[in-house]
């Protein structure tokens, strides 16, 4: 399970929670100047996961403003790019003489090398809480020129269309699901992310070209599989059609594949398969026959998908949804998740929690 890092201000005195969000934010992000209309008693909270250099966090506060000056930046300077997606609330972001709303489903780009300033503040005085998700990455793991990144600080970029879906998606499913992984996977996630980020930031700037062909394989690869997945209903989803869709060669896109476990094909039919068998478990579709359930993920012939279920995990469909002891092994991504995540404390300020001084 990957190790979630928790900080919460509920731990120390109502008086000592503002100045302990300060420096919590200063170790987990980057030193700056924060002002909040609720420092009398700040209720905040933050998870951290570290994907070896990529750091993803989720920040929970009532109000901030925050500022970022060239004599916080001379004290220290990670040399990193912030991706802030926030989920609620509303405010606004100033970089490089670009000014920029900061809304829900879209990211907002900082470099923390550079002098920038930002608020977020709630919709009305009743929304309460507001959550922001930030995504850290060195200068030097993105492969595009941090000349050519200059041109994007200060903006945002979707989050809910195109290469920023499949982000958003991503870091919402790690940061919520972190006991579907362990220490092993780091190193893939976090190429994941660099890859993703990579995209996204080149495709705003039209140099998607320009990026190295095996992060341009590893995001063909992304967006495919996110299309076979919205897509899986459609009887008429094939290799072809999903070549035509990323407007790539049939062949382009099976040798995009060659290094994976499955071809295109049988990553539809699995797919489709494992959705099959979750529906013919489902006690709400209980009463839907079984030729149904197929149709709804693609099969146009009953008997085909009889023989495919079979084959695949070894028992007909009518035996899996009659007998509860039959358990086909479904794809890793298709399962549900079980279980809950492993956590411990995130390295926190030590100073807000050491006892005051015996006097004498």
């Amino acid at each position: 399970m990957l190790t979630v890092g928790l900080a919460d201000t509920v731990v120390v005195p109502p008086s000592e929670r503002f100045g302990y969000w300060h420096d919590l934010v200063a170790r987990e992000s980057v030193p700056m100047r924060i002002h909040s209309a609720h420092a009398a008693d700040f209720q905040a909270r933050a998870e951290v996961i570290s994907l070896g250099e990529v750091v993803l966090s989720t920040w929970r506060y009532p109000s901030l403003d925050m500022q970022r000056t060239g004599t916080f930046i001379r004290r220290s300077d990670p040399e990193m790019y912030q991706f802030a997606l926030p989920l609620s609330g509303q405010g606004g972001l100033e970089q490089e003489r670009r000014t920029n709303t900061f809304t829900p489903g879209n990211f907002a780009i900082v470099d923390t090398s550079r002098p920038h300033q930002s608020t977020h503040q709630g919709r009305s005085r009743h929304e309460g809480m507001l959550t922001t998700r930030t995504i850290l990455v060195p200068h030097g793991l993105l492969p595009v020129h941090p000349n050519k990144i200059t041109r994007v600080l200060g903006t945002t970029i979707s989050a809910t269309e195109g290469i920023g879906v499949l982000l958003n998606q991503f870091v919402h499913q790690v940061m919520t699901h972190p006991e579907q992984y362990d220490e092993r996977d780091i190193p893939l996630l976090g190429t994941v992310v660099r890859d993703l980020i990579s995209a996204m930031v080149a495709r705003q700037l039209d140099l998607t070209d320009t990026l190295p062909t095996e992060v341009r394989g590893h995001n063909l690869r992304l967006l495919v599989r996110a299309f076979i997945d919205e897509h899986l209903a459609d009887p008429d989803l094939s290799p072809s059609a999903v070549a035509a869709a990323h407007h790539v060669s049939l062949r382009s896109l099976h040798r995009a594949f060659e290094t994976e476990d499955q071809t295109v094909a049988e990553i539809i039919r699995r797919q489709r398969l494992d959705r099959c068998a979750r529906d013919l478990r489902d006690p709400l579709l209980r009463g839907r026959p079984i030729h149904s359930i197929a149709a709804r993920w693609g099969f146009r012939s009953p008997a085909h998908f009889s023989r495919v279920f079979t084959t695949t995990f070894g028992v007909s469909p009518q035996a899996f949804r009659g007998d509860p002891r039959a358990h086909p092994q479904l794809s890793r991504e298709n399962w549900p998740a079980r279980g809950g995540p492993e956590r411990r404390p995130a390295a926190l300020p030590s100073h807000p929690l050491e006892p005051p001084a015996s006097p004498g």
